[in-house]
C-alpha cells in the first residue's frame, strides 16, 4: 500500500534533514565526449552548498575541469533527493579550516594533508524528492537554486 504524498513543506523537511545527517552521495559526472562516470563520495552540506573531496586526478575530478555541471542522489529508488547541481573548483588551502574540519569529521577522513586532492564547492540548481508515483507531481523543491516552499 502506497502512502499518501508527503506535503511539499515535509519533503523539504525530510530532503534537508538528509542533506545534514548523510555522509555520502552518488555523483554522476561526463567526459569531453559524454561518457558518464558515476561514483559515491561523501560531503558536507553547509544549508546552501555540498563540498565534496576526491583525488585530482580521478575521472570525477576530470570530467569536473572539463564540464562543471553534474547530478548527485541521496537515497535509493522508493525515496530518492536528485539533485542539478554545478561545481567550483578548490584546492585545499581555499576552504576555511573549519570546513575542512568538519568535511573531515563526517566523512572520516581528512583530504587536505593527501597530494593531488581538490574540494568541489557544489550549487544546487534544481533539487527534487519523491518516494511513490503519487509524488512524482510536485517532485520538484528547488528551481533555478531557488526553494519553491
Amino acid at each position: 500500500m502506497t502512502e499518501p504524498a508527503r506535503p511539499l513543506s515535509v519533503r523539504r523537511q525530510d530532503t534537508l534533514r538528509r542533506l545534514e545527517q548523510d555522509v555520502d552521495v552518488w555523483v554522476a559526472t561526463a567526459s569531453d565526449d559524454g561518457t558518464p562516470y558515476l561514483m559515491p563520495l561523501s560531503f558536507l552540506w553547509d544549508g546552501k552548498t555540498l563540498l565534496l573531496s576526491t583525488a585530482g586526478g580521478n575521472p570525477t575530478a576530470r570530467n569536473l575541469r572539463a564540464n562543471p555541471t553534474l547530478q548527485l542522489t541521496l537515497g535509493h529508488t522508493r525515496d530518492v533527493i536528485h539533485i542539478e547541481a554545478t561545481a567550483e573548483i578548490l584546492e585545499s588551502h581555499e576552504i576555511s579550516e573549519s570546513e575542512g574540519d568538519a568535511f573531515a569529521e563526517k566523512a572520516g577522513f581528512d583530504p587536505r594533508p593527501l597530494a593531488g586532492y581538490l574540494f568541489f564547492r557544489l550549487t544546487p540548481t534544481k533539487i527534487q524528492a519523491w518516494r511513490e508515483v503519487n509524488e512524482l507531481k510536485d517532485r520538484v523543491l528547488l528551481r533555478d537554486g531557488i526553494w519553491l516552499v
